[in-house]
C-alpha cells in the first residue's frame, strides 16, 4: 500500500511499514512543513493513505470537502505503538482506506467513516 506519514507520526513507523512491504513517503523528508492542505493534496495526488495524529485533516476532508486517498488518524497511541496499530488497521481496513475512508484508531476502539460519493 502507498502511505504518506505526517510529520507528527513517530519516525520509526516508516521502517516497520516498509518492512511489511508498504511504499512509504514521509512529510519530514520534504524539509520545511508545508502545512496540512499541501500534505493532504500531495497524498491525494500520489494516491497515498495519510497516517497522522492531527484531527485537522478530518476537518479538511469532511467539512471543507478536500479530496483524499484515505486517512488513518491515531489518537492517544504512544510512539512505540504507532507502527503496530497502523499495521493492524491497514490489515483490516486497507481496502476501505484506499477507497477514501477515514479511520480513527484509539486505544480499544476503531471508528470508520466510509468514503463519501464524489460531489
Amino acid at each position: 500500500m502507498r502511505i504518506l506519514l505526517d510529520s507528527c507520526v513517530w519516525g520509526g513507523v516508516r521502517k516497520d511499514l516498509e518492512a511489511q512491504g508498504h511504499d512509504v513517503s514521509a512529510a519530514p523528508d520534504w524539509g520545511k512543513d508545508p502545512g496540512d492542505e499541501v500534505i493532504l493534496e500531495r497524498a491525494y495526488r500520489e494516491q497515498r493513505v495519510l497516517i497522522t495524529l492531527d484531527k485537522d485533516f478530518g476537518e479538511l476532508a469532511i467539512i471543507r470537502g478536500k479530496p483524499h486517498s484515505g486517512i488513518l488518524r491515531l489518537v492517544d497511541i504512544s510512539a512505540i505503538r504507532q507502527a503496530a496499530v497502523s499495521l493492524h488497521v491497514l490489515s483490516i481496513y486497507g481496502d476501505e482506506l484506499k477507497e477514501g475512508a477515514i479511520v480513527t484508531a484509539e486505544p480499544g476502539r476503531l471508528r470508520i467513516r466510509p468514503a463519501e460519493p464524489p460531489r
